[in-house]
Order: structure tokens, then sequence, then C-alpha cells
């Protein structure tokens, strides 16, 4: 059986052509597989930066340098330029620091009523002006929350919000994956629940 070759134009056996096909199928399949591992290396690094982050707020015993620990270890931790973190509902003892200022009611609600991370343009949240820097581009935002009791499905009640914001306008776009800034949401929720009265 003699087909037509796409690549010359010319007649090639059935064997030929069956060959060419598979070729073309290796190929697809090694582009994937090399897709597939340079994935599994940026998920490596993250996951030891996670570590080094976390490792920093269990190393920080003073609770009122752990929300500094907090931004400021993602900041460098994740190399993020700009990070901002907002608490309310805190105790007394932390009432005058500058991360429980600031927060509007309306802030407050925004935060409630997100239910997972928010990445994607700068689009004039208010949220966006705690970052103190007018390049902003793109934006990540994660509210903290009471931590829940296991096996409990409910959200906990909202206390903070956690803004990331880069100028690269792709740095936290829409389409991009949020189980590790989740992670961090619940992670710096836990670790800031005690400033909470």
């Amino acid at each position: 059986v003699q087909l037509t070759s796409p690549h010359s134009h010319r007649a090639v056996s059935l064997q030929e052509r069956q060959m060419e096909i598979l070729r073309e199928k290796n190929k697809g399949l090694e582009l994937k597989l090399a897709d597939l591992v340079r994935h599994g290396h940026e998920n490596d690094r993250t996951q030891q930066r996670m570590h080094a982050w976390q490792l920093r707020l269990l190393a920080e015993a003073d609770s009122h340098a752990l929300p500094y620990a907090v931004q400021d270890g993602l900041q460098q931790v994740f190399d993020v330029p700009a990070v901002a973190l907002r608490l309310w509902n805190v105790g007394e003892a932390f009432a005058h620091t500058e991360v429980a200022q600031g927060a509007s009611d309306d802030l407050r609600l925004f935060a409630e009523g997100l239910r997972a991370p928010y990445c994607g343009a700068n689009a004039g949240f208010e949220a966006a002006s705690l970052l103190e820097h007018d390049d902003i581009a793109s934006i990540a935002m994660v509210t903290l929350r009471v931590p829940a009791r296991p096996g409990d499905e409910a959200l906990g009640a909202a206390f903070g919000l956690l803004v990331l914001g880069s100028p690269e306008a792709r740095r936290f776009h829409e389409g991009m994956g949020t189980a590790y800034l989740a992670q961090i949401g619940e992670v710096a929720g836990a670790a800031l629940n005690r400033l909470r009265d």
C-alpha cells in the first residue's frame, strides 16, 4: 500500500507512514514530559520556599514581631515586590501595631466574601492601596481566617487580609493555580490567630 507523505509529497509505504506518525507522537510526548518535569522542579522550589517561610514563623517567639515576620518573610523568601497585611479584631496589646490600622469596613466585608485567593490585574482594589506602590499591575489577595476545627467544613471568621503585588502583569494572573496561596493563607491565619482578642 502506498500513501502520500505529508513532508515530501511523494508516495511512501504504509510502514514508513506509520513510522512518521509514531515519530510525531513521540515528539509530542517528549514535549509534554519536559513540561511536566519543569513544573515538578518549580513545585519543588515553591515547596522549599514554603518550608523556609514556615520555619521563620515558627522561630518567631515575639507575638508583636510575628505580623512582620509573615509579610517580610513572604517578600524575601518568595521574592514578591510588595506585601501588605491588615488585621482586625486583634487583642488590646496589638491594637497599636501598624498592621491593625486602616482596615475599613469595606475591606473587611470584601475579605469575608473572598472564599478563595484572588489573582489578577490590579483593577483599583482598595486593598492595592495598602501596598504603597504606584506601579502595581497584578495582585493576589488571601483572606486570613480563624483556623477551623478538624473535620469542620465551615470557613472560620475572617480577621485579616494578605495582599501581594507586582509591577509585572503576569506575576499574579487569573489562570494561575492558587493552591500554594491558599496554604500561605492558612499558615498565616493559624500563626496570627494568637493576636486576636
